[in-house]
């Protein structure tokens, strides 16, 4: 007490102990009354009762706060690939584990470690195999995530936490220091209440116990959600970086053309202008099941001469793709997947650029083991780019009007319930294309592409292909992603050889200078 008591200045303590003592007086004198009076329990239950009320108020405003700061929480992308399932998992529990008692704010070192360890815990999801993998990261991307992820951690402070744009850190400090010599001063006069009223005294700490617990546990409320919240922002750009989608530049446009496009558009001299990445939709299936016959229904005229004879399209050919309520698009025409002009290197690396998948096969044939061996074989290789959004799969079954009864054909047919024949075939060619090639059923859609009887285009299968609108999206967004990070890449050592080589020619002048000043 006596290092305390040195630390102020005595006529500072005289000014407020004058100040006061009107209050104390006034308080003793009005406990007085209250005992002579016979008032003393009265005043004792209502300060229990209006004491458990404000306890109970105080639990109400932690819970609506806490639901504020829930809302406030970081969650996961949608557009990021697979592989950042479990990556995000990890994040999440380390966030989950962060206790306020080992993370104090007032320790400058927390905002380094708990970033490193969040990092870290990224880097062994993607780096399982390297003894330390926070040190695959590049210096420019890590100070990028904390850059970001600081970024973003101010605006929830800023727009979740009262008061946080006035009072600075310093405040905080000063607040602690003069909280810790308060609390002397004041253990003195609690100590001084349990002589001189016991009964008060009593009541009075049950009381203080109850204010002190609320006011703890808001405090540990919002000092978890804060480390949590900054775990979860590093996690989410440690993710976003991994993910291929964090750029170095401060330019977000992930949708100007990639060079394989921009090869495709160059070959199209008749069809709309290119403006933007479209989406790349590849039409695959065996020879002479409709593919080009397809494509020409899909934009309601002659684009691709029909297979006639097998074999006809011997290599990918693009068309403009331009309709209202459909994001501009690239459509492929490809050789059948049994045919010798396309083999499974080149089905796969067509594929690889792909954002959707139009599969088509012919309703009136059974034989569909070849199509079930191409479509494993894209499956296979697609489930290993962990760092990509697999395209979407829609299966045309062309040729239904062939079905039996052949001569029969008067659509529109309810395959929900089928009545007549024709549907009910239609129906079972349906089911036992989506059972061969193992696809969902609501992804097999009937068509008929016969020229002058074409049928199911503009409204199931068009309606298939907006279903799939968004994930198709998703698709583009990671491919332009990964193309956009390999030119950076490119354009970043180009441009460090061009420094690093005007260095080398300046240094026997720099070297010369600093020799003459020696």
């Amino acid at each position: 007490m006596k290092s305390f008591f040195t630390e102020i200045d005595p006529l500072r303590i005289l000014v407020l102990v004058l100040l006061l003592l009107p209050f104390l007086a006034a308080f003793g004198f009005g406990m007085l009354w209250l005992w002579q009076s016979g008032y003393m329990l009265h005043w004792l239950i209502a300060m229990v009762v209006l004491g458990g009320l404000s306890y109970g108020l105080q639990q109400i405003l932690i819970r609506r706060e806490r639901k504020l700061l829930a809302d406030a929480v970081t969650k996961p992308n949608p557009d990021w690939p697979p592989s950042a399932d479990v990556a995000w998992q990890q994040v999440e529990s380390l966030a989950q584990v962060c206790n306020p008692e080992e993370w104090p704010l007032d320790e400058e070192a927390w905002v380094f470690d708990l970033g490193q360890r969040t990092l870290e815990t990224v880097a062994k999801c993607y780096h399982p195999q390297v003894e330390r993998p926070l040190l695959e990261l590049t210096l420019p991307h890590t100070l990028l995530i904390i850059e970001r992820a600081s970024r973003d951690l101010r605006k929830d402070v800023a727009e979740n936490i009262p008061f946080s744009n006035r009072l600075t850190i310093g405040d905080f400090f000063r607040l602690q220091r003069w909280k810790d010599k308060a609390e002397k001063v004041f253990n003195i006069y609690r100590a001084g209440r349990v002589i001189v009223n016991p009964v008060n005294a009593l009541l009075g700490e049950a009381w203080r116990l109850f204010r002190e617990k609320s006011l703890d546990q808001a405090r540990d409320e919002l000092h978890r959600w804060f480390l949590r919240a900054y775990v979860r922002k590093v996690g989410y750009y440690a993710i976003d970086l991994y993910s291929g989608r964090l750029s170095l530049h401060d330019d977000d446009e992930t949708t100007s053309q990639t060079p394989v496009s921009k090869a495709d558009s160059e070959q199209i001299t008749v069809e709309p202008e290119v403006s933007e990445e479209p989406l790349r939709i590849l039409v695959l299936g065996r020879s002479n099941s409709g593919k080009s016959s397809l494509i020409n229904a899909m934009f309601g005229e002659l684009k691709v001469i029909s297979d006639v004879l097998p074999d006809t399209t011997q290599s990918l050919k693009p068309f403009v793709l331009s309709r209202e309520g459909f994001t501009q698009a690239l459509v492929f025409d490809s050789p059948g997947c049994d045919s010798a002009h396309f083999s499974n290197d080149k089905m796969l690396t067509a594929a690889e650029n792909a954002d959707l998948i139009l599969w088509v096969s012919p309703a009136n044939r059974p034989d569909r083991q070849s199509e079930r061996d191409c479509l494993d074989v894209l499956r296979a290789f697609q489930s290993g780019r962990v760092d990509y959004h697999s395209p979407p799969l829609i299966v045309a079954a062309s040729y239904i009007d062939l079905l039996r009864p052949a001569n029969e054909w008067q659509p529109p047919y309810n395959l929900a319930n089928p009545q007549t024949i024709k549907s009910r075939n239609i129906r079972a060619s349906v089911e036992a294309i989506a059972n061969d090639l193992e696809v969902p059923i609501d992804q097999v859609i009937p068509v008929c592409l016969m020229e002058g009887k074409v049928y199911n285009i503009d409204d199931s299968f068009w309606s298939a292909i907006l279903d799939h609108q968004d994930e198709a999206l998703r698709t583009r967004l990671l491919r332009c992603l990964h193309a956009k990070k390999r030119t950076e890449d490119w354009v970043m050592l180009r441009r460090q050889m061009v420094g690093a080589g005007r260095f080398i020619r300046n240094l026997p002048d720099i070297l010369g200078k600093r020799l003459g000043k020696l």
